[in-house]
């Protein structure tokens, strides 16, 4: 794992419907993320806010596919952004914003790894498949289609944010603490050969076991792994302040035993954790939560 941090925010809610997710970066930094940081040992670089429009500014467009044209923009400045950030021999650790921005974080990484005929794998952390597409969707946000989009389904504006398609193949890709899917999404996702851990999964094995085989299968023949975390992976009484809360989430220690199994691994060549929305939090404490998460993907221990 690199010893020098950048952090990006992107403070994009176009993504859903529910509003305050924009205010995630600041909760979270507010949080004390970089002298946290520092306290690991780590050099850390804040670089701002990536520009993103806001809904009252813009246009729907599509209802299939709401904000398309402003959330693409966005994505494609956070994706040079975090090459950048490779380049520069610093991990990328990207806050959100709504889940759309993975396609940012991951084109990225995967468009850096990919000019040195290199792979990369991705983890999932998600109550959501976030699989649906504009043809599927029951909503027309594309916070629920992220996925999908680097898997290469999808509209293009994202698909092929980039110049290439797929960002990452669906046999390097885990989604890890799904409990809550569409009726079409759950044949898509079986329909692309997407490794899934399901709640029920965890429940019955044990989040070590689930976590050490979702590293196995991302690793495989990869450069590493963008792991991709959504606060509502959490029990809602752990993280009453995220985007799209789900009962049944992980609990507050499962949580923190899948990122310190991340860190363990050193594979870890990107973080991003999104949909911290202040609006809906008690007190800033699933921000205080995320910035611990983070801490102990970075390898913080206990003893």
């Amino acid at each position: 794992m690199a010893k020098k941090i950048c952090i990006i925010g992107v403070p994009l809610d176009l993504g859903q419907d529910r509003r305050g997710v924009d205010m995630g970066p600041s909760a979270v930094r507010v949080a004390g993320l970089q002298t946290r940081l520092e306290g690991l040992g780590f050099q850390v670089e804040d670089a701002g806010n990536v520009e993103v429009g806001f809904a009252e500014q813009k246009n729907v467009g599509d209802p299939h596919a709401k904000y398309l044209l402003e959330i693409a923009k966005s994505c494609r400045q956070q994706s040079e952004w975090v090459m950048e950030t490779l380049e520069e021999g610093s991990m990328p650790l990207v806050l959100g914003g709504d889940h759309s921005i993975a396609v940012g974080t991951v084109s990225g990484v995967s468009g850096y790894y990919r000019k040195q005929q290199k792979r990369v794998g991705l983890i999932w952390l998600d109550a959501h498949g976030d699989f649906n597409t504009p043809a599927i969707t029951p909503s027309g946000n594309i916070h629920g289609m992220a996925l999908a989009c680097l898997l290469g389904y999808g509209p293009k504006e994202l698909t092929e944010l980039r110049g290439f398609a797929p960002k990452v193949d669906a046999s390097h890709t885990v989604l890890v603490g799904v409990h809550d899917l569409d009726g079409p999404e759950k044949v898509a996702l079986r329909h692309a050969g997407v490794k899934i851990f399901t709640m029920r999964d965890i429940d019955e094995r044990g989040m070590r076991s689930v976590v050490e085989e979702a590293i196995a299968v991302a690793s495989n023949g990869t450069e590493g792994i963008c792991v991709s975390l959504d606060l509502d992976f959490i029990d809602a009484t752990h993280a009453p302040g995220v985007g799209t809360p789900v009962r049944g989430g992980a609990t507050y220690r499962e949580a923190h035993l899948a990122l310190e199994l991340l860190a363990d691994s050193n594979s870890l060549l990107s973080l991003e954790v999104v949909e911290v929305n202040p609006v809906l939090d008690e007190r800033n404490r699933t921000a205080e939560l995320a910035v611990e998460l983070i801490l102990s993907a970075m390898g913080k221990k206990i003893l």
